[in-house]
């Protein structure tokens, strides 16, 4: 990645991939209490009755984990997760306690802008799981930097 460090470095089909980091059981119920109360969230038992069937993280914790990961992984070098929105926000499957997830994204659009030093990149991300079931999905609208002139 050392490589990428403008709009102008970024190539359609770049891949990228993120470490793993396992989602504990206090990690879900902690996310859960200040952000998304929920009894599917925040009780073992109480989850057992939702249609879950058991305790699952927020979609909103799995979408913070994810933005996490992204960050990490730096795709446009230097400069910060900048975006104007979000495409193709997706979960697919509830995330559990002990589950292993890592991101893997794409570029899937490049668009220089006309008038302003910048330009608009698309990377798909897919958050999986240590089964290689994709868990949520998103696409967000990032803003980068073009190479000064």
């Amino acid at each position: 990645m050392a490589n990428i460090e403008w709009f102008d470095d970024l190539t359609l089909g770049t891949t990228f991939k993120s470490r793993e980091v396992q989602i504990t059981e206090s990690d879900i119920k902690r996310f859960a209490a200040e952000f998304d109360p929920q009894p599917m969230h925040m009780d073992a038992v109480a989850a057992q009755k939702t249609l879950f069937k058991g305790l699952a993280a927020s979609g909103w914790h799995t979408a913070a984990v994810a933005m996490r990961l992204g960050v990490e992984v730096r795709p446009f070098g230097p400069h910060p997760l900048i975006g104007m929105g979000v495409q193709d926000l997706r979960w697919m499957l509830p995330v559990r306690p002990g589950d292993i997830v890592h991101l893997e994204g794409e570029i899937v659009d490049l668009k220089p802008s006309t008038i302003k030093p910048q330009g608009i990149a698309l990377v798909k991300w897919v958050l999986y799981n240590q089964n290689g079931e994709a868990v949520y999905t998103f696409t967000p609208i990032a803003i980068v930097p073009r190479r000064p002139q």
